[in-house]
């Protein structure tokens, strides 16, 4: 039977990381201002388990539609919510492909939370001439220490990873994923564990940093087309005592022995590109604006660095 350690780093993982989300854009709202208004439309990428709007609670907690006020267009990718880095990027391609062609987008401007950071990178990799820029958001670039420690401990009978992966297959039915049935614990976790995260990097290097634990370039080109790549994160865990999950992402991050991390990625583990900041006063969840916006008091908004980060592509006409 699946021992106390591993069901609790389950169940924080569940309750902690990304989502999976829908295929269309929502409408737009009405702008009334236009500081994130890009020339490139946004695409935000969830990571590792979750939602775009379950019982009206979206992932990405109010920064959509915060942008859209703000001048800017906005897509949200429903890519599977357990499952490689290649196959989650292979959906979010097709997505790219169906926007571009309905609504004659050239490129985008690609963020991506948690396992989402891979993803957009995937996406950059594969159809880099749709791609204007890569922002990652807590990138689980290096791997998790998190997914190594919960693969270590998985049951030798699969009893409990069954459970789980049946759990993953419901929130991927709950928000319209269309391949929910093929969401596995397993699978999603080897993609996160470190020597996944070094087999990816192998075969997709733009943008890497180019010294342990530095930045990677600000632009690097992939067969020729050049991308801008930036990665934030943060290094809390604990930031408000109200928030239940805060008590989860203490309990992963000390997976990590003292190394900086929030809750479920590791400072170093974030970084590609150029590193805007990597340590906000924020946790894994605090980084999209959750638990229902609720961060530290006096932390630094999450909807505000969405919108900053958009006027800085902006300002490169990107």
């Amino acid at each position: 039977m699946t021992s106390i350690f591993s069901m609790r780093a389950v169940c924080a993982a569940v309750a902690v990381a990304g989502a999976a989300v829908i295929a269309a854009p929502a409408a737009q709202a009405a702008t009334t201002t236009t500081g994130s208004q890009t020339k490139y439309p946004l695409v935000l990428v969830h990571g590792f388990i979750g939602f775009d709007n379950i019982l009206g609670i979206q992932y990405f907690y109010n920064i959509p539609n915060s942008l859209r006020k703000d001048g800017a267009t906005v897509y949200v990718a429903s890519v599977n919510p357990s499952q490689t880095t290649e196959f989650r990027g292979e959906e979010l391609v097709r997505q790219l492909q169906q926007w571009a062609a309905a609504d004659g987008v050239k490129k985008f401007n690609l963020i991506g939370h948690s396992h989402g950071g891979p993803t957009v990178r995937y996406a950059a990799g594969t159809v880099p001439s749709l791609v204007a820029s890569v922002t990652t958001v807590a990138g689980t670039h290096f791997g998790s220490k998190v997914a190594d420690v919960i693969l270590a401990g998985t049951t030798p009978d699969g009893t409990f990873d069954k459970v789980a992966t049946g759990g993953l297959q419901l929130i991927g039915w709950l928000s319209g994923n269309g391949t929910y049935k093929q969401a596995d614990l397993l699978t999603a976790l080897g993609a996160l564990s470190t020597p996944g995260a070094a087999a990816f990097n192998a075969k997709y290097p733009a943008g890497a940093p180019t010294s342990d634990c530095g930045q990677g370039p600000e632009v690097a080109s992939v067969n020729g087309n050049s991308i801008r790549w930036y990665s934030i994160s943060g290094t809390a865990v604990k930031t408000n005592a109200w928030d239940i999950s805060d008590v989860l992402l203490a309990y992963t991050g000390d997976y990590f022995k003292g190394e900086a991390n929030d809750g479920l990625v590791s400072q170093c583990s974030s970084h590609w590109g150029k590193v805007i900041k990597d340590n906000y006063h924020w946790n894994h969840l605090d980084e999209v604006n959750q638990v229902l916006g609720t961060i530290g008091k006096g932390d630094p908004d999450p909807v505000a660095f969405y919108k900053q980060q958009a006027s800085r592509l902006k300002a490169l006409a990107l």
